[in-house]
């Protein structure tokens, strides 16, 4: 799990997976303390480069330093926290208590009765808040039913979202999408106004094959939190699949959204993630789109590293580095001011034959600045200050950068490659620079050496997108044509040494 960009506090809900024996959290935004995770025995564990502070569990003061560097932690196996230092005053002050021990061991009759009186006023206060909190939670949920006229109870999709990072861990599945349930209650405070905003509202000549109360129902599993916010896998009782995304930090007026989000779902290619529905009210903003099977292109090359890896060849990869610059290309085609904003690996996802479908587009302008961090920096242009702020010079950078990822298999996100701190292009530049081109290349490439000069020419054009400066990067029309050419070169290679080899054996 690490390397995924999940923020937010530590689950405390990782305490439920008893059986959970490996913990990999690292390079991620996690924030606040680290949970007591008591009922876990880990045999790995790492939250190395997060957001945390505190101090570490006691339970977990075994592992290593490396486990815990990069955050704002103490006490053991780091320095100790201020308050492990032991205050010299404590001796003295036990010497002294030594003393009265006699005086403490005999209470008055006066301070037996006090501690009683106090004792029973301390217990009807506990009883009449409790009685008052019960009173207020049942008052809420009754309203939330009659908004949505639905039987799920609040508590069930709180609990479902307090699940979060344990379910993408161990796939796991709820009856109740926690987004929708969310959504459904929330409601807009019982607004009769919003009516039509507590429906779906599909794109296009799209069919109505489910609704709001459906997504309500289907079995949902969080897939990730993202730049935007949580997405979700919902499967749907009448056996579709789809992708929901909550938005978070949406600062503009219902108006706006709408104008902006259809424009979003009026885009139609290929090479994109078509988005079919989505969901306004006050409190809950969702997106509905298809579900791409084979995830991500970020946990395709950094996921598994293991031996049941399967390597990812010269083909596929050109593959998705043309299908994503299409959908980028058509974007831009869309109009001057049209851009992507946020392109990187996580999302570029895939489809079950590896074709490249662009996600994500045209949701920077929907969310505040604080949806938008610095973890995306690996990818942002030099002259991008505001994340919001784009421009499709700025979109072929990232595009350049994506390709860097693919031909070298590094990911910028985590890209300080030295000392020095040096980003991924730069990095790209120096080694090829000394003419070490062959050291750039991830090695699952390396063995195709029969395709060795259309790296090289990926490469150079993947450097040309992340130049320093704008008026230097080609246009997504020139990269697109620039990989297909390219392809065209290697396929005609791969023909005339098959016709070479049987010719050989005849």
């Amino acid at each position: 799990m690490g390397f995924n960009n999940f923020s937010g506090p530590f689950p405390s809900a990782f305490n439920n997976l008893t059986r959970l024996k490996t913990l990999f959290l690292e390079n991620n935004q996690l924030s606040g303390p680290i949970p007591d995770l008591n009922k876990l025995t880990l045999d790995q564990f790492n939250v190395s480069d997060n957001l945390l502070n505190g101090s570490v569990p006691l339970k977990l003061q075994t592992f290593p330093q490396d486990s815990f560097l990069g955050n704002s932690l103490c006490g053991r196996p780091l320095s100790l926290c201020p308050g492990d230092v032991a205050d010299p005053l404590s001796v003295d002050n036990n010497a002294k208590g030594n003393n009265n021990d006699n005086k403490k061991n005999k209470l008055s009759g006066g301070a037996i009765a006090g501690i009683v009186v106090g004792s029973v006023v301390f217990l009807l206060l506990l009883v009449f808040l409790l009685i008052f909190l019960c009173r207020n939670k049942s008052a809420k949920n009754t309203s939330a039913v009659d908004i949505a006229t639905v039987k799920h109870p609040e508590t069930e999709s709180e609990v479902l979202a307090d699940k979060g990072v344990s379910d993408v861990e161990n796939g796991g599945h709820a009856n109740v999408n926690p987004a929708i349930a969310s959504a459904v209650a929330a409601g807009n405070g019982g607004s009769k106004a919003e009516g039509n905003a507590k429906k779906l509202v599909f794109f296009g000549n799209a069919a109505r094959a489910f609704d709001l109360e459906d997504l309500l129902r289907a079995s949902a599993e969080v897939l990730g939190k993202g730049t935007f916010g949580t997405a979700y896998k919902a499967v749907l009782e009448a056996g579709p699949v789809v992708a929901v995304k909550r938005l978070k930090d949406v600062t503009i007026s219902e108006k706006e959204f709408k104008e902006k989000i259809e424009a979003v779902g009026a885009m139609d290619h290929e090479s994109l993630v078509p988005l079919r529905a989505y969901y306004f009210s006050r409190d809950e903003k969702l997106l509905v789109y298809d579900y791409m099977p084979m995830g991500s292109l970020s946990a395709l090359l950094h996921g598994n590293k293991g031996a049941g890896r399967t390597p990812l060849n010269w083909e596929v990869r050109s593959g998705i580095a043309l299908g994503a610059a299409r959908g980028i290309e058509y974007l831009h085609s869309r109009g001057p001011n049209v851009s992507h904003g946020n392109i990187k690996s996580s999302n570029i996802l895939l489809t079950k034959s590896y074709d490249a479908r662009v996600s994500d587009f045209g949701l920077a302008h929907l969310v505040g600045p604080s949806s938008t961090p610095n973890r995306v920096a690996g990818y942002r242009a030099p002259e991008v200050t505001d994340p919001r702020k784009v421009s499709q010079m700025a979109d072929v950078y990232s595009f350049g950068v994506l390709l860097l990822e693919l031909l070298t298999g590094k990911a910028p996100t985590h890209a300080l490659l030295n000392e020095e701190g040096v980003d991924l292009p730069r990095w790209v530049q120096s080694v090829v620079r000394e003419e070490w081109t062959s050291e750039v290349f991830d090695l699952e490439l390396l063995r195709y050496q029969n395709v060795e000069e259309e790296m090289v020419q990926l490469l150079q054009l993947a450097v040309d997108c992340a130049a320093q400066y704008p008026d230097k990067r080609p246009s997504m029309s020139e990269v697109v044509r620039s990989i297909q050419e390219l392809r065209r070169s290697s396929l005609k290679e791969d023909q005339d040494q098959i016709q070479h080899d049987n010719d050989i054996l005849l």
